[in-house]
């Protein structure tokens, strides 16, 4: 199965509720071979109806985070926990993330990536532990039991709303490039 085949697949999900209020499924963008991604919440109103994920505001911080680093959207992949936005924006249920666990398990394995950057607490808490609070586990490497090294750091949202996070999510993207070199043939 190719990324294509899936979000196709996924183009007739209706396992959860979003599905219903859905414009455009956000199923992800990038480089399908990409050596690091990145997963976030959900789809906000310009994604649902671009159909692309990180084109709001977040999105264009986002952009100019991976410049920093001396990459772009096509050098690497963004997806999210659900591909549906949620009424209002609002945070998805666990049990709409569960939902789309599995398609988000089968883009991880299809890309997969080396890295992993959870953007914000809602991809760390249904990616690792319902417990795990960002403030403490920004900036730490995890791994995947495949091997996959796994950062997790602040959502560009949450520096948009507050600038005191833009230091730590700074320094957490230079230990992303350090990673991220180590990688390269």
């Amino acid at each position: 199965m190719s990324l294509e085949q899936l979000a196709s697949d996924m183009r007739q999900c209706t396992r959860c509720g979003l599905a219903e209020g859905r414009n455009k499924l956000v199923f992800g963008v990038g480089n399908p071979q990409a050596k690091l991604m990145m997963i976030g919440e959900g789809p906000g109103k310009d994604e649902d109806e671009q159909g692309i994920p990180f084109v709001g505001r977040a999105g264009q911080l986002l952009d100019r985070i991976l410049a920093a680093i001396y990459l772009t959207r096509e050098d690497v992949y963004i997806a999210n926990i659900v591909k549906c936005r949620p009424p209002n924006n609002r945070v998805p249920s666990r049990t709409e993330a569960v939902a789309c666990l599995p398609y988000l398990y089968r883009q991880i394995e299809l890309v997969n990536p080396g890295i992993i950057v959870l953007l914000g607490s809602t991809a760390l808490q249904n990616l690792i532990s319902s417990e795990a609070r960002i403030t403490k586990m920004r900036g730490q490497w995890l791994e995947s039991r495949s091997g996959i090294k796994i950062m997790p750091t602040y959502h560009p949202a949450a520096v948009l709303r507050d600038p005191t996070k833009r230091r730590p999510v700074w320094e957490d993207f230079q230990m992303i490039q350090e990673e991220y070199q180590r990688l390269l043939p």
